[in-house]
């Protein structure tokens, strides 16, 4: 160790020490090794990931007979062993390469539609290029399609060479389903070696369910269809109502002036307010109100025909669906989701993502959150499976309001089409999609003539 002292000249107060000291070899060294072990470590441990990657359960019973026998025939001279392992080395030499050329392509997934129907094939198009330098042996090519897989056959292909290869996926249930990654795979005849390439490239299919046009007639069923005048007074509307006098206050653009010229005093004029029909879909997402899947997608398929329909008809439109309650909070939350009701497109959006619950709110508290979340209701659907009894479907009805007509859309596969009353409740059970159209019109017809009657 050595120390240096500097100081400074005479009239300058205080004083500046330098010390240095030369550490020894030992620290360095540690670091050093410390260092080194990382390496190593992390270069094992990504070695020994490419290695269970690459080698199959049947190469590794290739390397433990080509082990044992090279052994074997080593140690006790078995000429078999020697023979046996020496074959089995060969077997996997020749696997090696077949591995190469993964990375060689270029691959790209084209597909003919990013909105299908449920039921429908999904058609696509791979587009598979050689990018390298080297001619790639004959390979193979998985497209991950939801929870299947799609395998292509992938030829020999000379540099700067590509190949197109057609998909068609047939019957894709409703939901979203992720196309991709496509992942290609090179490995030997005999399946010893594998090895993968996967691309980042991935699609969305949103699978609709499938709907049926509702009759717009249906619409009839709606009392206040073009706006119907309530019993509250305002001072501008489309529906007169009288004249009365003048007030300070009252807008000169309401004075009725033949009226002022004969009373010889300001009379303006009054109208009630009309509301425009508002209508609500309230789809059950309760796993324990349906018999089977099925019959929970007829159910999806219900309401998002109705809901459809009606946003072609112009209607203001809620679409209402329970939400899933955690476990911890089931009983003390309460909570609904509204699905985006501003084109039909982005609606079924929203119908390909519902999915049954074990745990959500009765139908009845979900009809009753969605008149509290929405404005004044003229009609409201409420769909659900054949599990519902005629007790919950009274109490989902009391949810709404007097003036709200309530339809109760039951889906059973087992039922036959039929329209029914339940007190002020009106009940039809479909069967199967096709029956939708007919129940409606009929409902619709029954509507006119009995506000004709009235």
């Amino acid at each position: 160790m050595s120390e240096h002292t500097r100081t400074q000249p005479t009239g300058v107060d205080g004083s500046t020490t330098v010390r240095s000291a030369r550490r020894g070899w030992l620290v360095p060294a540690v670091l050093s090794a410390v260092s080194a072990g990382r390496r190593v470590h992390t270069a094992t441990t990504s070695a020994r990931r490419a290695v269970a990657q690459t080698v199959s359960p049947a190469g590794w019973l290739v390397v433990t007979l080509a082990t044992a026998g090279l052994a074997l025939g080593w140690v006790f001279g078995w000429v078999e062993a020697l023979v046996a392992g020496l074959a089995s080395l060969a077997l996997l030499l020749m696997s090696v390469p077949f591995l190469f050329g993964a990375r060689g392509y270029d691959v790209r997934v084209r597909l003919a539609h990013e909105r299908m129907v449920a039921g429908d094939p999904l058609q696509a198009d791979i587009q598979i290029r050689n990018v390298g330098r080297h001619t790639t042996l004959p390979g193979r090519l998985d497209l991950p399609v939801g929870d299947g897989l799609v395998e292509l056959g992938m030829p020999l292909l000379r540099p700067g060479r590509d190949v197109a290869r057609p998909v068609s996926i047939p019957a894709l249930r409703r939901g979203v389903v992720t196309v991709g990654p496509p992942t290609a795979v090179r490995t030997d005849p005999v399946g010893l070696l594998r090895r993968e390439h996967e691309w980042d490239e991935r699609h969305e299919i949103y699978v609709h369910p499938r709907t049926v046009a509702v009759p717009s007639t249906s619409a009839g069923m709606i009392r206040d269809l073009e706006g119907n005048p309530s019993r509250r007074l305002v001072d501008a509307d489309m529906s007169f109502h009288d004249i009365r006098p003048y007030v300070p206050g009252d807008a000169r653009r309401q004075i009725h002036w033949k009226s002022t010229a004969k009373t010889g005093q300001l009379m303006v004029r009054q109208f009630e307010e009309t509301r425009r029909s508002r209508l609500a879909v309230v789809l059950s997402l309760k796993r324990a109100e349906y018999a089977s899947d099925d019959e929970f997608e007829l159910g999806v398929s219900v309401a998002a025909s109705l809901a459809v329909q009606a946003l072609r008809d112009g209607r203001d439109l809620d679409v209402v669906t329970g939400a899933a309650i955690p476990r911890a909070v089931r009983g003390r939350m309460r909570s609904i989701e509204v699905l985006q009701a501003g084109t039909p497109r982005g609606l079924l959006d929203g119908f390909s993502r519902l999915t049954e619950l074990e745990h959500t709110m009765a139908l009845s508290e979900v009809c009753r959150l969605a008149v509290e979340a929405s404005e004044a209701l003229s009609l409201a659907f409420v769909v659900c499976g054949s599990k519902t009894t005629p007790l919950q479907l009274r109490q989902a009805a009391l949810g709404f309001s007097a003036g709200t007509a309530v339809v109760a859309v039951v889906c059973d596969q087992q039922a036959p089409p039929r329209t029914r009353p339940l007190g002020a409740l009106t009940v039809m059970t479909v069967g199967v999609l096709p029956d939708l159209p007919g129940l409606m019109l009929r409902g619709a017809q029954s509507a006119a003539v009995t506000g004709a009657t009235a």
